[in-house]
């Protein structure tokens, strides 16, 4: 069975990351190379975007286009598993045993 895309969960996720960025609209559109209405547009769910506009996006947001549609997927365990191991890659060893204690909380 062919998937479609939920363009507005997609657009969700894109505006959602942009603001923990800190980024506008605007900035996101001049990384992308579009203009802000499109952006705009996207975030909104008022046009489906393109494959390149996807990964420019991705691209800009510094995440995977995996991420971008992780909700979407059937398997979004290893999608989630594989952020987690990027975000981890970025601590030091003291925050990763913390983290490490947090996850021992949880999986209790």
């Amino acid at each position: 069975m062919l998937a479609e895309i939920n363009y507005d969960e997609l657009g969700k996720r894109i505006k959602n990351l942009r603001l923990e960025k800190g980024l506008t609209q605007e900035n996101l559109a001049e990384y992308v190379g579009c203009n802000t209405s499109h952006i705009s547009n996207i975030e909104n769910s008022s046009t489906k975007l393109s494959l390149n506009v996807l990964l420019a996006v991705a691209n800009a947001l510094n995440v995977s286009v995996d991420y971008l549609l992780a909700d979407q997927l059937n398997s979004t365990s290893t999608v989630l598993s594989q952020e987690i191991i990027k975000k981890l890659n970025k601590c030091d060893d003291k925050d990763k045993e913390k983290i490490i204690q947090i996850i021992d909380i949880f999986s209790k």
